[in-house]
This record gives structure tokens, sequence and C-alpha cells, in this order.
């Protein structure tokens, strides 16, 4: 994408450049005496003298307030509707061992979608059991994998899938539980990329080819149905795209019933957070609430119980735990109309540590985390190293005019995603991941140097052999 898709209004200019917005930092953010930024008690630019920037910084006990908090609303949520819930993690947003043992350890499940991801998950010892497994094109070895652990559910997605599953549970002796994936129809508030549900895309079965779907699993010994999934999309605020959903996949719930039980429906996850001011999600209590009410309902109308209820919550988990730290190294002004410029700020990673602005147009936010500053507030533009135009890391900011080469600074927000799609464009190493608690920090994912990355180079690795 390129800097002049971005066409997003500048934000509002704030009253203090420096302050830090509530909702988009993680609870324990701050600035200390001198004006430096504190994440968890430890100050950013101790951070940045013991691991360099880029960095990726991850607050503990935000991820596990979070996991805490989701799976508490979900299951009071359908508690007073007389059923359970099942509360999985996905970890598409950010896996890691640790990561792994503090959402198991606040009651979560965890979802995943490769052999990688599976083998991190088991690595950080969560219960196989407790594990669904997704994706469109999932290898004989990924499904053997599956089996051979046990992973409690795998979401079936083709009619090849169901073959190639049911005949490797056949081989193990096994019976494995799937769920059905199913699109229905509704495309939730989000960007084009983020909506999963439609019908035109890669995932899942059009709701007039599940009963087949369904109908071919019931004939297989080696498989057992547990229900439906769907996943409208993602960065959601509200509860309206989950109510006419649940509408749709309850329906044809209701008719699959008649050929057997089906005690599971997963609704999936996708609720979103505020990258900046401007966003307002809903409290995860009241899409809990609302979301559940709504199934309900659809139940109550058609006569059948409400089954126990699955969600995938990633990114609300996660994303607000995140701050990524950059040093500063060059500004420049740009004229971008009469009597209007705009700084840009360069620092030292971009679109290898965060590709979400130009893959999806995403907003972030920014703050001076060295110092404050009584300086004016000035629109900027932050921008990486890479030799792209629209290596863009924050599209529009106000910070404090007198921003230079040598500040550091704070991106929020940035605990989902960032990491899972880092990459090593231009040759640039990932960062490493430093989780922070009670004042102390501690690396979770080593980062990797230039020298990492020319060890993979057969041909340097073959010339200093010789």
């Amino acid at each position: 994408m390129s800097a002049s898709a971005h066409t997003v209004a500048p934000p509002p200019v704030p009253d203090d450049a420096n302050a830090l917005e509530q909702k988009v930092w993680p609870a324990s953010a701050a600035r200390d005496e001198h004006g430096e930024l504190t994440i968890a008690g430890v100050r950013a630019a101790d951070l940045r003298d013991r691991f360099g920037t880029p960095l990726y910084v991850l607050d503990e006990d935000e991820v596990r307030t979070h996991a805490l908090r989701t799976v508490a609303a979900f299951d009071a949520a359908t508690a007073a509707y007389g059923t359970t819930a099942r509360v999985y993690y996905a970890g598409k947003a950010f896996l890691s061992t640790e990561v792994v043992r503090w959402v198991t350890e606040c009651g979560m499940n965890v979802d995943v979608c490769t052999l990688g991801e599976l083998e991190v998950a088991l690595a950080g010892r969560a219960d196989p059991a407790r594990l669904g497994f997704h994706g469109n094109n999932k290898s004989t070895i990924e499904l053997e994998r599956a089996v051979e652990v046990g992973v409690g559910t795998v979401i079936v997605d083709s009619a090849i899938e169901i073959e190639r599953l049911a005949a490797i549970a056949d081989r193990h002796g096994a019976v494995q539980r799937v769920l059905v994936r199913v699109n229905s129809g509704v495309h939730a508030e989000t960007h084009d990329f983020l909506a999963t549900a439609h019908e035109d895309q890669k995932f899942g079965f059009a709701m007039d080819a599940a009963p087949a779907a369904v109908a071919r699993i019931r004939e297989l010994s080696s498989l057992e149905l547990l229900g439906l999934h769907c996943h409208i999309g993602s960065q959601i605020f509200g509860v309206a795209g989950f109510a006419e959903s649940a509408a749709r996949l309850v329906d044809l719930h209701a008719q699959l019933l008649e050929g057997g039980p089906l005690p599971l429906l997963n609704l999936g996850g996708g609720f979103g957070i505020a990258y900046t001011a401007a966003d307002d999600p809903s409290p995860v209590e009241d899409l809990a609430s609302g979301i559940v009410a709504a199934v309900a309902q659809e139940c109550e109308v058609r006569g059948i119980p409400l089954p126990e209820l699955a969600f995938e919550p990633g990114r609300s988990i996660v994303g607000r735990a995140g701050v990524t730290l950059y040093e500063v190294g060059t500004t420049k002004p740009v004229t971008i109309g009469p009597d209007a410029q705009r700084l840009y700020v360069s620092v030292d990673g971009g679109m290898s540590d965060n590709a979400r602005p130009a893959l999806y147009g995403a907003q972030y936010s920014a703050r001076l985390a060295s110092r404050v500053s009584d300086a004016a507030p000035a629109l900027v533009r932050v921008v990486g190293v890479h030799c792209e135009s629209g290596d863009i890391v924050v599209d529009q900011e106000y910070l404090p005019a007198d921003v230079a080469p040598g500040d550091l600074l704070a991106v929020p927000a940035t605990g989902a995603y960032c990491f899972s799609l880092s990459s090593n464009y231009n040759y640039l190493p990932r960062p490493a991941v430093v989780a922070v608690r009670e004042g102390r920090a501690r690396v979770i994912v080593r980062g990797e140097t230039v020298a990492d990355l020319l060890r993979r180079d057969v041909g340097i690795a073959e010339e200093r052999n010789a």
C-alpha cells in the first residue's frame, strides 16, 4: 500500500502530546518523575539499553487480566442461560510458549492453525485435549500429528479434509472430534481483507453445502461431530454482526439436530481493541452478554436447547498488552498543502515488525518514551527504514515538534499480529520479545541478528567452509 492510500483524516490536535490515552496503553503504562515511559514499572530507556530497538514489549499481567476477564465474562453470560462456554485463545494473534502458559493458567483453551503453532502450544504444556486446530489446507502431516497427540477438536474446512482426517484417525484407531466450519454470509463491520464469513473466500462450507458435509461425517466411524463453527471477521466493536450470524447458524443447527446431536456451537472471535483515541470497542462483558442472549433467543424461537458455546478471542487478549519501542533516526518536514506541513519521523524498524499498516491501512498512535516536551504538537507520520513508500508505522499522529534523532518512540497496542506477521524484508532481523512484570524484564523470544540471517544462506556457508 502506498502512502497515498492512507486517507484517514488527521486526529484532533491534542491538548498534551505527551499524554497516554488510557484505553490504548497497558494499564501499567505511566510516566515517571522524569517524564519517561514505564511499563509494569520498567523504564523504556532501560529496555532499550538492555535489549536494543526495535523491541516488542509485552505486559504479562495485562495479558493475564484480559484472559481472566474474558473467561469470566463468557462463563457468566452462558451460566445465565443454563449452559457453559469454552474460550479459546486464538494463537495466530501472538504465540510463544510463555503466552501459552499464561492463557492456559487463566482457564483458556488454545487454537492453532499450523504444525508450527501446534508444536509451540504443546511445548508450552497446553493440554492437547483443549486445543482446536484450524486451517483451510491442513496437510496430512499436520492431521497425523493432531490425531497422534490427541487434539481435542479439528475444525474441518472441506470435503477433501473430511476424508483425509477420517482415514488418518481410522489408521490410528482413534475417533477424532470435529466441528464443521460454515460461512454464514455475514460481513462484520471491518476491512474487506479481515472479513472471513462471506461466501467468496477460502474458509469453510457455504450454508447450503454444510448439510452434506455433516451427513458424511456422521457416516464415518472415526469422526465424531460436535457441531458448527463460524468466524465473521476481525476487529469487531459491536454485537450486531454476531447476532445476525447467530440467527443463520442456529437455523442450520436446528435443521441438523434432526440427524443427531450437536452439543457445541463455536461463534469464533474477532473482538476489537482501541488502537487510537478514536476507537471505541465494546467491553467484553457487553459482547458476551449480547452474543449469548442473541443465540439463546434464536434457540428459544426454534424450541431447541441452547448448546455449549465456544469463542476464540486473540487480539482482545494480547493486543493492548504490547508496546513496540523504536529509536528515531531522522526527521524531515514535508509540505503537504498550502500553509501545511507534515513532519516525517523515521525510526529503526517498520513494516518488517508491523505489517498491518501496509496490509490493511491500520491506524496506530505513538508517544515519546524517553522524555516529555512542552513543544507545540506537530502533525507527524512515523515511517520505517524499508525501501517502500508504504513503509508506514503510524500514519498520522501529533508529537511534540521538537522530536529529534535519538529520541525513543513507543507505539502501543502492538501485542497482536505484529510479531506474528514479522519478516526479514530488506534483511532486517526480527526484534526480540520482552515480557515485563512487577519491575522486571525478561526475554521470552530471542531477537535475530544479521549473523543469524547469514547463517541461513547456503552460498555464504559453503564459501566459509571452502
